[in-house]
Protein backbone atom coordinates (compact mmCIF):
# COMPACT_ATOMS: atom_id res chain seq x y z
CA UNK A 1 0.00 0.00 0.00
CA UNK A 2 1.19 3.30 -0.99
CA UNK A 3 0.89 6.15 1.79
CA UNK A 4 -0.18 9.67 0.60
CA UNK A 5 2.11 11.57 0.80
CA UNK A 6 -0.01 14.60 0.55
CA UNK A 7 1.85 18.37 1.33
CA UNK A 8 1.39 20.54 3.70
CA UNK A 9 -0.07 23.81 2.45
CA UNK A 10 3.53 25.35 3.08
CA UNK A 11 5.45 22.34 1.11
CA UNK A 12 2.80 22.68 -1.91
CA UNK A 13 3.89 26.32 -1.90
CA UNK A 14 7.43 25.92 -1.33
CA UNK A 15 10.16 27.23 -3.28
CA UNK A 16 10.42 25.48 -7.06
CA UNK A 17 11.62 23.38 -9.07
CA UNK A 18 13.43 24.52 -12.14
CA UNK A 19 11.17 22.56 -14.26
CA UNK A 20 8.36 25.11 -12.47
CA UNK A 21 10.76 27.98 -12.61
CA UNK A 22 11.19 27.56 -16.56
CA UNK A 23 7.30 27.93 -16.38
CA UNK A 24 7.38 30.92 -15.07
CA UNK A 25 9.26 32.33 -18.08
CA UNK A 26 7.27 30.33 -20.34
CA UNK A 27 3.80 31.95 -19.11
CA UNK A 28 5.55 35.61 -19.39
CA UNK A 29 3.97 37.91 -21.92
CA UNK A 30 1.39 41.03 -22.12
CA UNK A 31 -2.30 40.81 -22.16
CA UNK A 32 -2.09 41.24 -26.27
CA UNK A 33 0.82 38.05 -26.65
CA UNK A 34 0.20 35.37 -24.55
CA UNK A 35 0.37 31.90 -25.37
CA UNK A 36 -2.60 28.90 -25.50
CA UNK A 37 -3.57 28.75 -21.50
CA UNK A 38 -3.13 25.66 -19.51
CA UNK A 39 -6.52 24.33 -18.82
CA UNK A 40 -7.53 22.96 -15.33
CA UNK A 41 -11.07 21.29 -15.09
CA UNK A 42 -12.79 20.26 -11.75
CA UNK A 43 -15.64 18.06 -11.48
CA UNK A 44 -17.36 16.98 -8.35
CA UNK A 45 -20.00 14.02 -8.43
CA UNK A 46 -23.65 14.98 -7.32
CA UNK A 47 -22.82 18.23 -6.00
CA UNK A 48 -25.52 21.23 -5.49
CA UNK A 49 -25.36 23.82 -8.00
CA UNK A 50 -26.30 26.12 -4.73
CA UNK A 51 -24.09 24.32 -2.44
CA UNK A 52 -20.69 26.93 -2.29
CA UNK A 53 -21.52 30.56 -0.23
CA UNK A 54 -20.88 32.15 -3.09
CA UNK A 55 -24.24 31.22 -4.59
CA UNK A 56 -25.43 32.06 -1.23
CA UNK A 57 -25.38 29.00 0.75
CA UNK A 58 -26.31 29.72 4.71
CA UNK A 59 -23.99 27.34 6.20
CA UNK A 60 -21.55 25.98 4.09
CA UNK A 61 -18.37 27.47 3.85
CA UNK A 62 -16.58 27.47 0.18
CA UNK A 63 -13.96 29.91 0.16
CA UNK A 64 -12.12 28.29 -2.63
CA UNK A 65 -15.17 28.08 -4.99
CA UNK A 66 -15.67 31.89 -3.74
CA UNK A 67 -12.62 32.68 -4.64
CA UNK A 68 -13.13 31.49 -8.54
CA UNK A 69 -16.53 33.38 -8.65
CA UNK A 70 -14.71 36.46 -7.27
CA UNK A 71 -11.81 36.34 -9.72
CA UNK A 72 -13.94 34.84 -12.74
CA UNK A 73 -17.32 34.48 -13.73
CA UNK A 74 -20.64 32.25 -11.94
CA UNK A 75 -22.53 30.88 -14.48
CA UNK A 76 -26.12 31.05 -12.13
CA UNK A 77 -28.26 29.39 -14.65
CA UNK A 78 -26.11 26.31 -15.86
CA UNK A 79 -28.07 22.80 -16.22
CA UNK A 80 -26.81 19.18 -17.06
CA UNK A 81 -28.78 17.77 -19.95
CA UNK A 82 -28.54 14.11 -18.32
CA UNK A 83 -29.01 13.84 -14.28
CA UNK A 84 -26.44 10.93 -14.16
CA UNK A 85 -23.16 10.36 -13.55
CA UNK A 86 -21.24 8.25 -16.86
CA UNK A 87 -23.78 10.31 -19.18
CA UNK A 88 -23.03 14.02 -18.30
CA UNK A 89 -19.21 13.06 -17.74
CA UNK A 90 -19.64 11.80 -21.50
CA UNK A 91 -21.16 14.88 -22.47
CA UNK A 92 -18.44 17.26 -20.63
CA UNK A 93 -16.09 15.16 -22.62
CA UNK A 94 -17.31 15.00 -26.24
CA UNK A 95 -19.62 18.53 -26.27
CA UNK A 96 -23.08 15.96 -27.10
CA UNK A 97 -25.84 14.87 -25.55
CA UNK A 98 -26.40 11.86 -24.43
CA UNK A 99 -28.19 10.36 -28.01
CA UNK A 100 -24.94 11.19 -29.53
CA UNK A 101 -21.94 10.17 -27.59
CA UNK A 102 -23.78 6.80 -26.80
CA UNK A 103 -24.35 7.06 -22.86
CA UNK A 104 -28.05 7.22 -21.91
CA UNK A 105 -27.41 5.86 -17.90
CA UNK A 106 -25.26 3.88 -15.78
CA UNK A 107 -26.67 1.32 -17.42
CA UNK A 108 -30.15 0.12 -16.48
CA UNK A 109 -28.88 -3.53 -17.44
CA UNK A 110 -26.55 -5.18 -15.69
CA UNK A 111 -24.95 -6.66 -19.38
CA UNK A 112 -25.61 -3.55 -21.13
CA UNK A 113 -22.05 -1.98 -22.03
CA UNK A 114 -21.95 1.87 -23.19
CA UNK A 115 -19.29 3.38 -24.29
CA UNK A 116 -18.72 6.69 -25.74
CA UNK A 117 -18.72 6.33 -29.56
CA UNK A 118 -15.55 6.13 -30.45
CA UNK A 119 -15.34 8.39 -33.85
CA UNK A 120 -16.41 11.47 -31.34
CA UNK A 121 -13.49 13.40 -30.45
CA UNK A 122 -13.04 14.49 -26.96
CA UNK A 123 -11.76 17.93 -25.36
CA UNK A 124 -8.24 15.87 -24.28
CA UNK A 125 -7.84 14.16 -27.69
CA UNK A 126 -7.94 17.06 -29.56
CA UNK A 127 -5.67 19.58 -26.72
CA UNK A 128 -2.90 16.47 -26.82
CA UNK A 129 -3.09 16.84 -30.64
CA UNK A 130 -2.62 19.83 -30.49
CA UNK A 131 0.20 20.21 -28.23
CA UNK A 132 -0.91 20.20 -25.04
CA UNK A 133 0.54 18.18 -22.22
CA UNK A 134 -2.64 16.22 -20.50
CA UNK A 135 -3.87 14.24 -17.47
CA UNK A 136 -6.26 13.22 -15.59
CA UNK A 137 -6.60 12.13 -11.74
CA UNK A 138 -9.42 10.97 -9.52
CA UNK A 139 -13.09 9.55 -10.70
CA UNK A 140 -13.39 8.87 -14.25
CA UNK A 141 -16.57 6.51 -13.96
CA UNK A 142 -16.86 5.47 -18.05
CA UNK A 143 -16.42 1.73 -18.96
CA UNK A 144 -13.94 2.33 -21.23
CA UNK A 145 -10.10 3.35 -20.62
CA UNK A 146 -9.56 6.88 -20.86
CA UNK A 147 -8.47 8.32 -24.20
CA UNK A 148 -6.51 11.46 -24.85
CA UNK A 149 -4.06 11.60 -21.93
CA UNK A 150 -0.31 11.58 -21.72
CA UNK A 151 -1.14 10.10 -18.18
CA UNK A 152 -4.08 8.84 -15.74
CA UNK A 153 -4.15 7.87 -12.19
CA UNK A 154 -7.98 7.15 -11.30
CA UNK A 155 -10.26 4.93 -9.21
CA UNK A 156 -11.89 2.16 -10.41
CA UNK A 157 -15.81 2.83 -10.63
CA UNK A 158 -16.85 4.34 -8.07
CA UNK A 159 -13.81 3.84 -5.64
CA UNK A 160 -13.77 3.85 -2.15
CA UNK A 161 -13.30 7.30 0.56
CA UNK A 162 -10.68 5.42 2.24
CA UNK A 163 -7.61 3.34 1.40
CA UNK A 164 -8.98 3.65 -2.31
CA UNK A 165 -7.10 1.83 -5.37
CA UNK A 166 -6.35 3.70 -8.18
CA UNK A 167 -5.72 2.52 -11.82
CA UNK A 168 -1.84 3.77 -12.99
CA UNK A 169 -0.66 2.89 -16.17
CA UNK A 170 -2.95 0.23 -16.32
CA UNK A 171 -1.86 -1.50 -12.94
CA UNK A 172 -3.72 -1.57 -9.57
CA UNK A 173 -2.51 0.79 -6.93
CA UNK A 174 -3.84 0.71 -3.01
CA UNK A 175 -2.91 4.45 -1.52
CA UNK A 176 -2.91 5.01 2.14
CA UNK A 177 -5.25 8.05 2.97
CA UNK A 178 -8.46 10.00 2.18
CA UNK A 179 -9.54 9.75 -1.78
CA UNK A 180 -10.12 13.79 -1.84
CA UNK A 181 -6.79 14.29 -0.46
CA UNK A 182 -4.70 11.58 -2.62
CA UNK A 183 -6.68 12.89 -6.00
CA UNK A 184 -5.29 16.22 -5.13
CA UNK A 185 -1.43 14.94 -4.43
CA UNK A 186 -1.94 13.55 -8.06
CA UNK A 187 -3.14 16.87 -9.29
CA UNK A 188 -0.18 18.58 -7.52
CA UNK A 189 2.22 15.79 -9.18
CA UNK A 190 1.29 16.15 -12.69
CA UNK A 191 1.96 20.11 -11.97
CA UNK A 192 5.03 19.71 -10.64
CA UNK A 193 6.48 17.95 -13.50
CA UNK A 194 5.86 20.55 -16.23
CA UNK A 195 7.42 20.78 -20.20
CA UNK A 196 7.63 23.38 -22.23
CA UNK A 197 3.64 23.87 -23.49
CA UNK A 198 0.33 24.19 -22.23
CA UNK A 199 -0.75 21.59 -20.06
CA UNK A 200 -4.68 20.65 -19.63
CA UNK A 201 -5.71 18.73 -16.35
CA UNK A 202 -8.66 17.09 -15.69
CA UNK A 203 -9.15 16.93 -11.66
CA UNK A 204 -11.69 15.29 -10.68
CA UNK A 205 -13.43 14.10 -7.38
CA UNK A 206 -15.31 11.08 -6.14
CA UNK A 207 -16.68 13.20 -3.42
CA UNK A 208 -19.44 14.33 -1.96
CA UNK A 209 -20.88 10.73 -4.12
CA UNK A 210 -22.84 8.35 -1.73
CA UNK A 211 -22.18 7.04 0.81
CA UNK A 212 -20.73 10.15 2.00
CA UNK A 213 -17.36 9.72 4.10
CA UNK A 214 -16.04 12.93 5.31
CA UNK A 215 -12.24 12.82 6.41
CA UNK A 216 -11.70 12.57 9.97
CA UNK A 217 -10.94 16.29 10.15
CA UNK A 218 -14.32 17.35 9.11
CA UNK A 219 -16.20 14.65 10.98
CA UNK A 220 -17.59 16.99 13.37
CA UNK A 221 -17.87 19.82 11.87
CA UNK A 222 -21.55 20.84 11.77
CA UNK A 223 -22.14 18.63 14.37
CA UNK A 224 -23.38 21.54 16.89
CA UNK A 225 -26.74 22.16 14.69
CA UNK A 226 -30.01 20.98 13.63
CA UNK A 227 -29.53 21.00 9.71
CA UNK A 228 -32.80 23.17 8.28
CA UNK A 229 -35.44 20.96 6.13
CA UNK A 230 -35.86 22.43 3.04
CA UNK A 231 -38.75 23.82 2.11
CA UNK A 232 -40.14 21.24 0.21
CA UNK A 233 -39.15 18.07 2.58
CA UNK A 234 -42.38 17.56 3.41
CA UNK A 235 -44.19 17.49 -0.25
CA UNK A 236 -47.27 15.74 -0.70
CA UNK A 237 -47.15 15.32 -4.45
CA UNK A 238 -50.52 16.43 -4.98
CA UNK A 239 -50.21 17.58 -8.39
CA UNK A 240 -47.61 14.99 -9.59
CA UNK A 241 -48.53 11.67 -9.60
CA UNK A 242 -44.43 10.48 -10.80
CA UNK A 243 -42.78 12.25 -8.57
CA UNK A 244 -45.45 10.46 -5.79
CA UNK A 245 -44.51 6.95 -6.74
CA UNK A 246 -40.88 8.17 -6.34
CA UNK A 247 -41.24 6.22 -3.18
CA UNK A 248 -37.50 4.99 -2.53
CA UNK A 249 -35.98 8.72 -3.12
CA UNK A 250 -37.14 9.08 0.37
CA UNK A 251 -34.72 8.89 3.39
CA UNK A 252 -36.24 6.58 5.25
CA UNK A 253 -37.33 4.07 2.66
CA UNK A 254 -33.47 3.64 1.53
CA UNK A 255 -31.05 5.21 3.59
CA UNK A 256 -31.42 2.81 6.36
CA UNK A 257 -28.59 0.34 5.53
CA UNK A 258 -26.23 2.68 5.25
CA UNK A 259 -25.56 3.92 8.99
CA UNK A 260 -24.55 0.90 10.93
CA UNK A 261 -25.40 3.20 14.07
CA UNK A 262 -28.93 4.01 13.59
CA UNK A 263 -30.61 3.45 16.51
CA UNK A 264 -33.11 0.10 16.37
CA UNK A 265 -35.66 1.79 18.35
CA UNK A 266 -36.55 5.19 16.71
CA UNK A 267 -40.15 5.74 15.61
CA UNK A 268 -40.69 6.54 12.10
CA UNK A 269 -40.56 9.76 12.30
CA UNK A 270 -37.44 10.14 14.61
CA UNK A 271 -35.73 7.69 12.03
CA UNK A 272 -36.12 9.95 9.32
CA UNK A 273 -34.99 12.90 10.68
CA UNK A 274 -31.83 10.79 11.78
CA UNK A 275 -30.71 9.89 8.64
CA UNK A 276 -32.06 13.37 7.17
CA UNK A 277 -29.57 15.15 9.94
CA UNK A 278 -26.48 12.54 9.56
CA UNK A 279 -26.98 12.35 5.25
CA UNK A 280 -27.17 16.17 4.74
CA UNK A 281 -24.21 16.73 6.86
CA UNK A 282 -21.94 14.35 5.73
CA UNK A 283 -22.45 15.64 2.33
CA UNK A 284 -21.68 19.17 3.15
CA UNK A 285 -18.57 17.73 5.16
CA UNK A 286 -17.28 16.04 2.27
CA UNK A 287 -18.25 19.06 -0.43
CA UNK A 288 -15.56 20.90 2.20
CA UNK A 289 -13.22 18.98 1.85
CA UNK A 290 -13.10 19.17 -1.96
CA UNK A 291 -12.71 23.36 -1.21
CA UNK A 292 -10.30 23.05 0.86
CA UNK A 293 -8.26 20.78 -1.37
CA UNK A 294 -9.18 23.31 -4.29
CA UNK A 295 -7.55 25.89 -2.56
CA UNK A 296 -3.83 23.97 -1.92
CA UNK A 297 -4.23 23.76 -6.06
CA UNK A 298 -5.09 27.67 -6.70
CA UNK A 299 -2.49 28.51 -3.46
CA UNK A 300 0.25 26.09 -6.35
CA UNK A 301 -0.79 28.02 -8.96
CA UNK A 302 -0.11 31.68 -7.57
CA UNK A 303 2.94 30.35 -6.14
CA UNK A 304 4.22 28.96 -9.69
CA UNK A 305 3.29 31.57 -11.79
CA UNK A 306 0.95 29.78 -13.59
CA UNK A 307 -2.09 30.95 -12.39
CA UNK A 308 -2.16 33.92 -14.84
CA UNK A 309 -2.09 31.57 -17.98
CA UNK A 310 -4.86 29.18 -16.35
CA UNK A 311 -8.10 28.88 -17.55
CA UNK A 312 -9.66 27.25 -14.53
CA UNK A 313 -13.67 25.57 -15.03
CA UNK A 314 -15.23 24.23 -11.97
CA UNK A 315 -18.31 22.40 -12.37
CA UNK A 316 -20.24 19.03 -11.31
CA UNK A 317 -21.36 15.98 -13.20
CA UNK A 318 -25.16 16.81 -12.17
CA UNK A 319 -27.33 18.33 -9.20
CA UNK A 320 -28.51 15.95 -6.42
CA UNK A 321 -31.94 16.42 -3.76
CA UNK A 322 -31.13 17.07 -0.24
CA UNK A 323 -34.16 16.77 1.03
CA UNK A 324 -36.29 18.41 -1.43
CA UNK A 325 -39.04 17.22 -1.89
CA UNK A 326 -38.28 14.20 0.82
CA UNK A 327 -35.71 12.80 -1.38
CA UNK A 328 -31.69 12.32 -2.34
CA UNK A 329 -30.06 11.45 -5.44
CA UNK A 330 -31.22 13.42 -8.88
CA UNK A 331 -32.62 12.01 -12.04
CA UNK A 332 -35.46 14.32 -12.08
CA UNK A 333 -35.75 17.43 -14.51
CA UNK A 334 -36.46 19.62 -11.34
CA UNK A 335 -34.20 22.23 -10.03
CA UNK A 336 -32.25 20.92 -7.79
CA UNK A 337 -31.08 17.71 -10.01
CA UNK A 338 -31.03 19.62 -13.14
CA UNK A 339 -29.12 22.89 -12.07
CA UNK A 340 -24.92 22.84 -11.64
CA UNK A 341 -22.59 24.78 -9.78
CA UNK A 342 -20.30 26.10 -12.89
CA UNK A 343 -17.66 28.44 -12.38
CA UNK A 344 -14.64 29.75 -15.00
CA UNK A 345 -11.65 32.02 -14.07
CA UNK A 346 -9.47 33.11 -17.06
CA UNK A 347 -6.87 35.91 -15.66
CA UNK A 348 -6.15 37.29 -18.83
CA UNK A 349 -9.79 38.27 -19.59
CA UNK A 350 -9.48 40.85 -16.74
CA UNK A 351 -13.39 40.18 -15.57
CA UNK A 352 -13.97 39.31 -12.12
CA UNK A 353 -16.84 38.99 -9.71
CA UNK A 354 -19.57 38.44 -12.77
CA UNK A 355 -22.48 36.54 -12.64
CA UNK A 356 -24.04 35.73 -15.78
CA UNK A 357 -27.65 34.82 -16.16
CA UNK A 358 -27.69 33.14 -19.80
CA UNK A 359 -28.39 29.26 -19.73
CA UNK A 360 -25.50 27.44 -19.88
CA UNK A 361 -25.38 23.25 -20.80
CA UNK A 362 -22.64 20.73 -19.90
CA UNK A 363 -22.44 19.96 -23.49
CA UNK A 364 -20.82 23.89 -23.42
CA UNK A 365 -17.48 23.08 -21.40
CA UNK A 366 -16.09 21.13 -24.17
CA UNK A 367 -16.56 24.11 -26.67
CA UNK A 368 -15.59 26.71 -24.13
CA UNK A 369 -11.68 25.12 -23.43
CA UNK A 370 -11.50 24.38 -27.10
CA UNK A 371 -11.92 28.09 -27.69
CA UNK A 372 -9.55 29.50 -25.57
CA UNK A 373 -7.31 26.52 -26.46
CA UNK A 374 -7.52 28.09 -30.51
CA UNK A 375 -8.51 24.36 -31.23
CA UNK A 376 -11.56 24.14 -34.12
CA UNK A 377 -14.28 22.26 -32.54
CA UNK A 378 -15.42 19.51 -34.33
CA UNK A 379 -18.93 19.72 -36.64
CA UNK A 380 -20.87 16.93 -34.36
CA UNK A 381 -19.65 18.82 -31.06
CA UNK A 382 -23.25 20.03 -29.95
CA UNK A 383 -22.35 22.80 -27.32
CA UNK A 384 -21.48 26.43 -27.90
CA UNK A 385 -18.13 28.29 -26.10
CA UNK A 386 -19.19 30.47 -23.04
CA UNK A 387 -16.17 32.36 -24.01
CA UNK A 388 -18.56 35.31 -25.01
CA UNK A 389 -20.90 35.11 -21.87
CA UNK A 390 -17.18 35.08 -19.83
CA UNK A 391 -15.60 38.15 -22.05
CA UNK A 392 -19.16 40.26 -21.15
CA UNK A 393 -20.56 40.30 -24.89
CA UNK A 394 -23.12 37.58 -25.09
CA UNK A 395 -24.54 37.51 -28.91
CA UNK A 396 -28.09 38.17 -29.51
CA UNK A 397 -28.90 34.74 -30.82
CA UNK A 398 -27.87 33.20 -27.18
CA UNK A 399 -30.02 29.94 -26.60
CA UNK A 400 -33.11 30.89 -24.18
CA UNK A 401 -33.85 27.42 -23.49
CA UNK A 402 -32.83 24.15 -22.73
CA UNK A 403 -33.52 20.26 -23.59
CA UNK A 404 -33.11 17.66 -20.84
CA UNK A 405 -33.24 14.01 -21.33
CA UNK A 406 -33.15 11.46 -19.21
CA UNK A 407 -33.14 7.74 -20.76
CA UNK A 408 -33.34 5.15 -17.80
CA UNK A 409 -35.75 2.71 -16.65
CA UNK A 410 -38.52 2.48 -19.06
CA UNK A 411 -41.81 2.25 -17.12
CA UNK A 412 -42.64 -0.98 -18.23
CA UNK A 413 -39.52 -2.37 -16.22
CA UNK A 414 -40.80 0.06 -13.39
CA UNK A 415 -44.33 -1.87 -13.35
CA UNK A 416 -42.72 -4.77 -13.62
CA UNK A 417 -40.81 -4.03 -10.44
CA UNK A 418 -43.21 -3.17 -8.06
CA UNK A 419 -44.76 -6.29 -8.75
CA UNK A 420 -42.02 -8.44 -8.14
CA UNK A 421 -40.97 -6.11 -4.70
CA UNK A 422 -42.42 -8.97 -2.73
CA UNK A 423 -39.86 -11.35 -3.97
CA UNK A 424 -36.88 -11.30 -2.04
CA UNK A 425 -34.85 -13.09 -4.92
CA UNK A 426 -35.89 -9.98 -7.26
CA UNK A 427 -32.88 -7.62 -7.88
CA UNK A 428 -33.61 -3.91 -9.56
CA UNK A 429 -31.29 -3.00 -12.32
CA UNK A 430 -30.95 0.67 -10.48
CA UNK A 431 -32.19 1.55 -7.11
CA UNK A 432 -34.16 4.21 -8.29
CA UNK A 433 -36.78 3.83 -10.73
CA UNK A 434 -37.48 7.21 -12.29
CA UNK A 435 -39.08 6.45 -15.73
CA UNK A 436 -37.41 8.13 -18.86
CA UNK A 437 -38.33 12.02 -18.90
CA UNK A 438 -37.67 14.79 -21.11
CA UNK A 439 -38.23 18.35 -21.41
CA UNK A 440 -37.46 22.48 -21.96
CA UNK A 441 -36.83 24.77 -19.11
CA UNK A 442 -36.89 28.50 -19.94
CA UNK A 443 -36.45 31.50 -18.14
CA UNK A 444 -39.61 31.27 -16.82
CA UNK A 445 -41.15 27.77 -17.51
CA UNK A 446 -40.40 24.06 -17.36
CA UNK A 447 -42.15 21.28 -19.49
CA UNK A 448 -41.46 18.22 -18.49
CA UNK A 449 -42.66 14.77 -20.29
CA UNK A 450 -42.45 11.41 -18.71
CA UNK A 451 -42.83 9.53 -22.04
CA UNK A 452 -42.19 5.88 -21.07
CA UNK A 453 -45.35 5.72 -19.25
CA UNK A 454 -48.47 4.23 -21.27
CA UNK A 455 -50.55 7.51 -22.55
CA UNK A 456 -47.62 10.02 -21.36
CA UNK A 457 -47.60 12.20 -18.37
CA UNK A 458 -46.87 16.06 -18.04
CA UNK A 459 -45.88 18.35 -16.07
CA UNK A 460 -45.83 22.24 -16.32
CA UNK A 461 -44.30 24.65 -14.05
CA UNK A 462 -43.97 28.46 -13.30
CA UNK A 463 -41.46 29.20 -11.91
CA UNK A 464 -41.35 32.32 -11.19
CA UNK A 465 -44.47 32.28 -9.10
CA UNK A 466 -43.69 28.41 -8.05
CA UNK A 467 -40.18 28.29 -7.60
CA UNK A 468 -40.25 24.64 -5.80
CA UNK A 469 -42.08 22.91 -8.22
CA UNK A 470 -45.23 22.19 -6.52
CA UNK A 471 -48.04 22.91 -8.43
CA UNK A 472 -48.21 21.27 -12.04
CA UNK A 473 -50.40 23.40 -14.16
CA UNK A 474 -50.81 20.97 -17.06
CA UNK A 475 -54.38 20.86 -17.79
CA UNK A 476 -55.70 23.75 -16.06
CA UNK A 477 -57.78 26.19 -17.33
CA UNK A 478 -56.32 28.86 -19.55
CA UNK A 479 -52.65 26.71 -19.85
CA UNK A 480 -53.49 25.01 -23.21
CA UNK A 481 -51.58 27.64 -24.99
CA UNK A 482 -48.60 27.72 -23.03
CA UNK A 483 -48.55 23.99 -23.11
CA UNK A 484 -49.02 24.19 -27.07
CA UNK A 485 -46.12 26.74 -27.07
CA UNK A 486 -43.72 24.95 -24.81
CA UNK A 487 -44.68 21.57 -26.67
CA UNK A 488 -43.28 23.25 -29.88
CA UNK A 489 -40.39 24.36 -28.53
CA UNK A 490 -39.33 20.75 -27.25
CA UNK A 491 -39.83 19.76 -30.29
CA UNK A 492 -37.64 22.19 -31.81
CA UNK A 493 -34.83 21.41 -29.42
CA UNK A 494 -35.23 17.98 -30.21
CA UNK A 495 -34.82 18.30 -33.75
CA UNK A 496 -31.64 20.90 -33.45
CA UNK A 497 -29.76 18.07 -31.69
CA UNK A 498 -31.19 15.17 -33.16
CA UNK A 499 -32.82 13.31 -31.01
CA UNK A 500 -34.96 11.20 -32.03
CA UNK A 501 -37.92 8.28 -30.47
Amino acid sequence: MKKSNRPSRRQALQTLSGTAAALLTRCGGSAGNYPRPNILFVMTDDQQHAQMSCAGHPLLETPYMDRLAAEGVRFANAYCTNSLCAPSRASVLTGCYSHVHGIRGNSEKADAVEEIDPTLPTFPELLREAGYRTGIAGKWHLRQEPKGFDEWKILPGQGVYFDPDFIVGGETEKHSGYVTDITTDFALDFLRRGQDGPFCLVYQHKAPHRPFTPAPRHANLYSGIAWPHPETYDDDYATRRVAGEAEDMRFEVSLAGDYDDLPANFSPAAKREWIFQRFVKDHHRAVYGVDENLGIVLDYLDASGLAEDTLVIYTADNGYFLGEHGWYDKRFMYEPSLRIPLLARYPRLGRAGVVADRPALNIDIAPTILDFAGVPLPERMQGTSLRPLMEGDPPDDWRTSALYSYYENSWAFREMAREQMTDPSFRFWTPHRVGPNRGVRTDRYKLIEYYGEEGGYWELFDLREDPHELRNLYGEPGMAGLETELKAELRRLRGQYGEQG
